[in-house]
């Protein structure tokens, strides 16, 4: 009866009979779903548990209560203490001959076990509240406690390979090959728990706030020019595939020229990168599209989303973000995603080393693109050993093919170095003043082409930050989080392998800057983009821009700049032609964006089930083989290696066709 009231009710208000409507209709849908938040039923109805270990305090005195978790530890047969998702409770084991069944139960499941109790919850003896438990921390229960009057055993455990406490340090590999119970830990309940909380929240935020339609869209999709390498998926069709798209991209913009206007999605992505660090062959990010939208607009968007969805326990976030642009991030930090939490910014020190004695500087001043760069490390001489100072200029010679030079400021206000004395006074001056060098201060200088110099001083920063903090010195406060937008990319980069070609610096639909259209027909390396990275702590988290809504324009860029074959995007070019509106997104990656929140070490801490470094699932062994003879649908056949050790140690494989 509701539903079909409600039905008729919403058919009515969506009549276009009225401005009004639809927004009526979007109130009283939130109504009905607050409505429906607030008569939820409580746990109990559904489970065969009244509470949560973790929830008792000493406003449940006298309650009875039913619990159910893994026994974390048993203390003498007295006490065990028991763990669910929510917490730890301590469970006074009955000692009296009645209860001699309750007792065995109790006692003799092994550790992790999983149990069901039921008994009173009384308050610890005096002394005893609030005790710091075996796990050297204060259990919010701890100033109650339950007498046990019955337990069940719901499944025993048998020895585990480690123990499920998070003080025992266990090696990543060994955790993700026994993934399921590395769950259990503390630490990955709260990492995916407040995972799930953001996401949503991001949800209530685009779709109950600012009217966003949340659009499932194909994994399975065909090879497309640009950006990462794809994964390829065999089809029963004789040489046929399909690939995994690396992002949504594609179909975000034909949702825009289908009307949508607002989409956003909790995509899977996937990216064939190989072994590389901290990144996952599969990912997920939050992906958003708008259409009649500009820059300011969808990063302003952005701000509210992350300060909406932001966690309790950490401080806000404070909007609007500071921005910064390519060339200003480049210069100042030798990266386009610069940590902003601390100094030691690059600064250029040409003029002061044009009459210089010091040939390699001479050398680089000679030339055309030719500058001389430098950053100051504050007590760098108190903290950086001699070997410290080595290594980096080892690094800067074997990695970066040039040369570092290191220049202590004394007390005497004099500068020791192996080039020192040929720092004329007047330089040594000018030295101090731009780079605001104080006693004990290292600067370190190199000279080169700018771009490279600056990159490598970019690295240096980030290297000597690291060795300040190991010797006590704190640069970036780990409860801080600065947030930083960087603008005017360049829209093309020179291509690695062949620098007279260009390739796109983000992706070939990024709109170039209106101010800069002019020069896609002369200079097009010149050409910056609206393109824009969202940089949290010196990692990149987002990452958008305004689309090319121009078939014509899009054409051009993709066959006479980008040497592309359009017809692999005929679908996309076709639909421009179509009436697209103007429109731009974003995508942020959920999976760093929860890294850096919970201070995890490795994106792999935030996932529940992630891959390997080298992309492998070490739990169930995947990637695995498949017969020949399950292999001939897709017409596909595996070609072995041709050197004689590699052939040898295939011989055995349940794959190979003489095993």
């Amino acid at each position: 009866m509701f539903s079909c009231w409600l039905s008729r009710l919403y058919w009515a208000l969506s009549k276009p009979t009225g401005r009004t409507k639809p927004l009526i209709w979007g109130s009283l849908s939130r109504s009905l779903v607050l409505s429906s938040q607030r008569r939820i039923p409580e746990l109990s109805s559904f489970v065969a548990r009244t509470n949560t270990c973790g929830e008792l305090r000493s406003s449940h005195l006298g309650q009875e209560v039913t619990l159910c978790g893994w026994i974390q530890y048993r203390r003498q047969n007295i006490f065990l203490v028991l763990r669910d998702f929510n917490g730890l409770v301590q469970v006074v084991i009955p000692q009296d001959e009645s209860a001699a069944s309750v007792k065995k139960i109790l006692c003799e499941a092994p550790v992790e076990s999983v149990v069901q109790v039921s008994g009173i919850v009384i308050s610890r003896p005096p002394g005893q509240e609030n005790p710091v438990s075996h796990l050297e921390t204060k259990m919010p229960t701890g100033e109650i406690e339950i007498k046990v009057k019955t337990a069940k055993l719901l499944n025993s455990c048998k020895k585990l390979p480690f123990e499920i406490k998070d003080f025992l340090k266990k090696t990543e590999a060994l955790r993700l090959q026994y993934r399921y119970l590395d769950l259990r830990s503390s630490q990955m309940q709260y990492n995916l728990r407040l995972r799930s909380q953001m996401v949503m929240k991001m949800r209530e935020y685009l779709c109950n706030l600012h009217g966003f339609v949340d659009v499932e869209t194909p994994t399975l999709f065909k090879r497309t020019p640009g950006g990462a390498k794809e994964f390829v998926i065999p089809s029963r069709e004789p040489g046929k595939f399909y690939s995994l798209p690396q992002s949504p991209q594609q179909f975000k913009q034909l949702l825009m020229v289908g009307g949508l206007d607002r989409y956003f999605q909790v995509a899977r992505c996937y990216r064939d990168e190989g072994s590389r660090p901290d990144r996952q062959p599969e990912f997920t990010q939050i992906d958003i599209e708008m259409s009649f939208v500009d820059q300011t607009g969808i990063q302003s968007l952005i701000e509210g989303l992350v300060q909406y969805s932001w966690p309790n326990d950490k401080d806000p976030v404070v909007v609007p973000f500071p921005s910064m642009t390519f060339a200003e991030a480049l210069a100042g930090y030798g990266t386009d995603k610069p940590d902003t939490r601390f100094g030691m910014k690059i600064v250029d020190i040409s003029d002061v080393f044009r009459n210089t004695e010091v040939r390699f500087l001479q050398d680089a001043l000679s030339k055309p693109q030719g500058t001389v760069k430098a950053i100051c490390i504050p007590e760098g001489a108190k903290y950086l050993k001699r070997k410290d100072i080595e290594s980096i200029r080892k690094s800067a010679a074997d990695r970066f093919k040039q040369e570092v030079l290191p220049v202590f400021l004394k007390a005497s206000r004099n500068w020791n170095s192996p080039v020192g004395k040929l720092i004329m006074e007047e330089q040594g001056l000018q030295l101090i003043r731009l780079l605001e060098v104080q006693e004990e201060d290292v600067v370190l200088l190199t000279a080169g082409e700018r771009e490279k110099a600056c990159s490598l001083l970019g690295k240096l920063r980030l290297e000597c930050a690291d060795l300040l903090e190991a010797g006590g010195v704190v640069l970036r406060d780990p409860a801080l989080f600065s947030f930083l937008w960087v603008v005017d990319f360049p829209l093309f980069l020179p291509k690695e392998e062949n620098p007279k070609e260009l390739e796109s610096a983000h992706h070939p639909f990024t709109a170039p800057h209106p101010s800069d259209v002019h020069l896609l027909y002369t200079e097009p390396q010149k050409v910056r983009s609206q393109h824009y990275d969202l940089v949290l702590n010196g990692s990149e988290i987002g990452g958008g821009s305004i689309r090319i809504h121009d078939a014509e324009l899009q054409r051009y860029i993709l066959a006479t700049i980008l040497k592309e074959d359009v017809k692999l995007l005929s679908h996309l070019l076709q639909a421009l032609d179509c009436g697209a509106p103007p429109h731009g997104g974003i995508a942020l990656g959920l999976d760093r964006l929860m890294c850096l929140i919970t201070g995890a070490p490795s994106i792999r801490d935030v996932i529940a089930f992630p891959k390997s470094f080298r992309g492998h699932d070490l739990m169930s062994n995947a990637p695995d083989s498949i017969p020949p003879e399950e292999l001939k649908p897709y017409h596909i056949q595996v070609s072995w290696p041709t050197d004689p050790e590699a052939e040898k140690s295939s011989l055995n494989h349940p794959c190979h066709p003489e095993s």
